[in-house]
């Protein structure tokens, strides 16, 4: 496990917003790009970075909602991309890298949230486990030479406290041979998320490309509207304190902006700081587990990846 995985002395909190986090940072010829951008915390960390100059590609399924949300918005673009259909990330990348510029920022923030019923992505995997982790996987990998181009690149995957609840099930990820619960599907999801972000910390170090997942906190977005009134009120007594969108963006944002991060990657962060361990316990609301920081099992994830897209990198 990461030594490095242990809260520091941040200047930001569970309260900071994203516009504090990023105020006094200028990113002009910078180029960043999010996932799900155009709702929710995406838009935040939108809206944040194309504040300090950046130049930022958003990634959505919708267009026209898209479209209708970054109307105006100055240095903000906007490409398809549908994390479940590897046809479409393949386009996505394909546009972005036409254009030879390299990528600073990656923000892997786009996730499927406790459908209505067991669905699939495009490849067969159950859709939590293909589009938040598969998915995202996929861009990254394609991606990788912007990245690299990038001279120091920061990918940031939100991942969530969520994934208490479940580590990995490479054996049966599409929960076939076991019983079909979609809470414990979105935590395998987020676990991979964390994994992730430690396995490509390591492979990214020689090409300065630094990796982190990220829980945003609780918030009150669209990602809720599969739950139905009572899921959604007993949530709501779990919890008990949610975050704004605002609030929610800031930790992704201290991830790529934070100068307290310097040489410190591949770390799971909350409340604007590098979480504590905590006991593998589902009650405990906060903190990462053992599982999600375990290098062996974000190698062992890493390589089942790379089969069920077909992507192999960096190098």
């Amino acid at each position: 496990m990461n030594p490095l995985q242990q809260p520091i002395q941040s200047r930001f909190n569970a309260s900071s917003t994203a516009s504090e986090v990023a105020a006094g940072h200028q990113l002009h010829g910078k180029n960043v790009v999010v996932t799900g951008g155009s709702a929710g915390i995406g838009f935040e960390i939108v809206q944040t970075l194309s504040r300090t100059g950046a130049n930022v590609v958003v990634g959505a399924r919708n267009a026209a909602k898209a479209n209708e949300k970054l109307a105006g918005m100055p240095n903000v673009s906007f490409i398809p991309l549908d994390l479940a259909d590897p046809a479409s990330v393949d386009a996505f990348a394909h546009q972005y890298l036409a254009t030879q510029q390299p990528l600073h920022f990656l923000f892997n923030n786009a996730g499927v949230f406790f459908p209505p019923e067991r669905k699939k992505d495009m490849r067969g995997y159950e859709l939590q486990f293909g589009a938040n982790h598969l998915g995202h996987f996929q861009l990254t990998g394609l991606l990788w030479p912007a990245l690299k181009n990038a001279g120091g690149a920061k990918v940031i995957s939100h991942s969530s406290v969520g994934h208490r609840r479940m580590g990995l099930q490479l054996d049966d990820p599409n929960f076939e041979q076991h019983p079909y619960d979609p809470m414990k599907a979105y935590a395998q999801s987020k676990t991979a998320n964390a994994l992730f972000a430690v396995h490509l910390n390591r492979l990214g170090q020689s090409h300065r490309v630094s990796a982190y997942s990220v829980h945003p906190g609780a918030i009150l977005t669209d990602v809720v509207l599969n739950l139905t009134d009572e899921e959604l009120e007993a949530w709501k007594q779990r919890v008990k304190t949610f975050k704004s969108a605002a609030q929610g963006a800031a930790t992704a944002v201290w991830c790529a902006l934070g100068d307290e991060l310097n040489g410190i990657g591949g770390v799971y962060c909350e409340d604007c700081n590098i979480a504590p361990f905590v006991p593998d316990d589902p009650t405990i609301v906060y903190g990462v587990r053992a599982y999600a920081a375990d290098a062996a099992s974000a190698a062992e994830l890493w390589q089942f990846s790379e089969n069920a897209t077909g992507i192999k990198w960096p190098s």
